[in-house]
């Protein structure tokens, strides 16, 4: 298709995860009335951010993919006649867990999941206590509406994973995302983190030439205050959209998918790539002994 509809849902989450499933469908089906077509949910939005604590009761978080969340938005899909972009916990085996985004088509068929490949160990996101590393590779997911190629938070600082996920033919990038301030953290420091992790993402569209989507939370969760701040961008990176960095906000996006083709054909980046010489980028470091 030309142009997608595309629906971001921007909320807070609280320590029931039956609410905040519910609460996601309520606001599928309202960006759904809207006349979304695809609609891309934060990352883990059944839950708090669990990450902030390493606490073994929070495996029990965790459920199959796929499971009982995605049973459930597979027939609100199909109802509505709208892809889903799921971010879950996923359970794939005893002691062996994922941060994982299901795609649910519109028809409610499930297409497959992303497992996160990049996962960070930062003070309040201790994310390598819970998930093991994506071992799917890059996923591009045929939907109804485009092709989607799925990349999920700390995912977000990596143009690899962009370029890798943007050469399997994707249409446009989702980000679900949750990422916030340390509460404690003066407002300088705020505005420049917030402007490098929405800067990265905008120059992943550009280098690609696709649209960038990326849905991040809100809510003050145990001394971080997510920060919303959810956006588009074009393929050359120019802001379609952006939330409140406080608010939940639901909105709906048109991408002109034929735009990529006029961009990349302007500004060829894609074209004039050296594909050639970059062999060494599988280096962790090119230092004297890795020459």
């Amino acid at each position: 298709m030309a142009k997608v509809q595309v629906g971001l849902v921007q909320m807070s989450c609280t320590s029931n995860k039956q609410e905040n499933l519910d609460k996601a469908i309520v606001k599928i089906r309202e960006v759904a009335a809207q006349g979304a077509q695809v609609v891309c949910l934060q990352e883990l939005f059944t839950s708090l951010y669990f990450c902030d604590v390493e606490d073994y009761e929070n495996f029990k978080l965790a459920e199959t993919i796929p499971g009982p969340s995605t049973d459930a938005l597979s027939a609100v899909a199909a109802e509505l006649n709208v892809v889903i972009v799921a971010s879950l916990f996923e359970k794939r085996a005893e002691g062996l867990y994922h941060n994982t985004t299901a795609v649910l088509d519109a028809d409610g068929t499930y297409l497959g999941k992303y497992r996160k490949m990049h996962i960070p160990d930062d003070p309040g996101f201790y994310e390598k206590f819970y998930f093991t590393p994506g071992d799917l590779g890059y996923k591009v997911f045929k939907t109804k509406y485009a092709k989607i190629g799925v990349l999920i938070c700390w995912d977000q600082w990596y143009p690899e994973a962009a370029r890798l996920t943007a050469l399997m033919g994707a249409d446009f990038l989702v980000y679900p995302t949750a990422i916030g301030w340390a509460t404690t953290q003066d407002e300088a420091t705020n505005t420049e983190q917030y402007n490098a992790w929405q800067t990265m993402q905008r120059s992943h569209a550009i280098a690609n030439g696709v649209p960038v989507v990326s849905i991040n939370r809100v809510g003050e969760e145990a001394g971080v205050a997510f920060w919303g701040g959810s956006f588009v961008s074009n393929p050359f990176g120019s802001l379609l959209y952006l939330a409140s960095h406080d608010k939940e906000e639901l909105k709906v996006v048109e991408l002109d998918l034929t735009l990529s083709n006029s961009y990349r054909t302007h500004w060829p980046f894609l074209r004039d790539r050296r594909i050639d010489s970059y062999s060494q980028i599988t280096k962790r470091y090119i230092d004297d002994e890795s020459i």
